[in-house]
């Protein structure tokens, strides 16, 4: 499979366009078609429903997002969809609904969340709602154990590998990851660069994207060791 080249054509912006939480939420709706409208690419991050969905959200507990307690991966779509993010009007969507309301407009990024023993399942809900989608679209996460079920449950779906660290032992993990054929790597902006980035870019030739940039200085560092930044809190088209 070609590596996915449209990662590079357009900032990535993190969880959707908020606006820090402040009125548009991270990983809604809202945060989508705002970044849609604008011509951004978009990052989201998915969990396992209890009825074996995938649901847009960060963390795992719902505290901070919506104010309740519990557990992301108990929720049902049902009661998910319930759920107000951070008091607004949206609620806490399904990746079929972002994709819906995306509609191939821009490309869309998802890192899928693992929680080990609540997410058996998660690639195939993933890779089940990508089925047929008409638009770019590509998968990754930090969890070694589900990459390496991408090939099995995604297959044909570009995938990454999210990534950190500068010690030797990240390193070599990261470089173990590699023996799965992930398409790209999402890495963190403050560890570039490493020699694992430049092995990536340089001699397998495959796009990385940084995250999460938060300010002109995060872009220039970011623009001079990978493809593209994944952004947030300000507007890079004029950084």
């Amino acid at each position: 499979m070609p590596s996915p080249d449209w990662l590079a054509k357009a900032p990535i912006a993190h969880r959707g366009l908020h606006d820090l939480n402040k009125i548009r939420w991270e990983n809604t709706l809202s945060a989508f078609d705002a970044a849609a409208s604008a011509g951004f690419a978009i990052e989201c991050d998915v969990h396992l429903s209890a009825d074996g969905e995938a649901l847009v959200f960060h963390d795992g507990t719902l505290d901070r997002l919506v104010g309740k307690p519990g557990n992301i991966h108990d929720m049902t779509v049902a009661a998910a969809a319930a759920l107000r993010v951070g008091g607004t009007k949206d609620h806490v969507p399904t990746l079929a609904e972002a994709l819906r309301l995306i509609a191939g407009r821009v490309p869309i990024i998802i890192e899928l969340k693992g929680i080990p023993g609540r997410d058996d399942g998660l690639v195939k809900a993933v890779a089940r709602d990508l089925a047929g989608y008409e638009g770019d679209a590509a998968i990754m996460s930090f969890d070694h154990h589900l990459i390496r079920l991408f090939g099995k449950d995604a297959p044909g779906i570009p995938a990454g590998l999210t990534a950190e660290g500068l010690k030797d032992s990240d390193l070599e993990a990261h470089f173990s990851m590699l023996a799965y054929d992930i398409d790209f790597v999402s890495y963190n902006v403050h560890h570039l660069e490493n020699h694992f980035v430049a092995f990536v870019r340089g001699k397998l030739d495959l796009p990385v994207i940084s995250w999460t940039v938060r300010s002109p200085d995060d872009k220039a560092k970011s623009d001079a060791h990978v493809n593209q930044i994944t952004f947030e809190g300000f507007d890079p088209r004029t950084a």
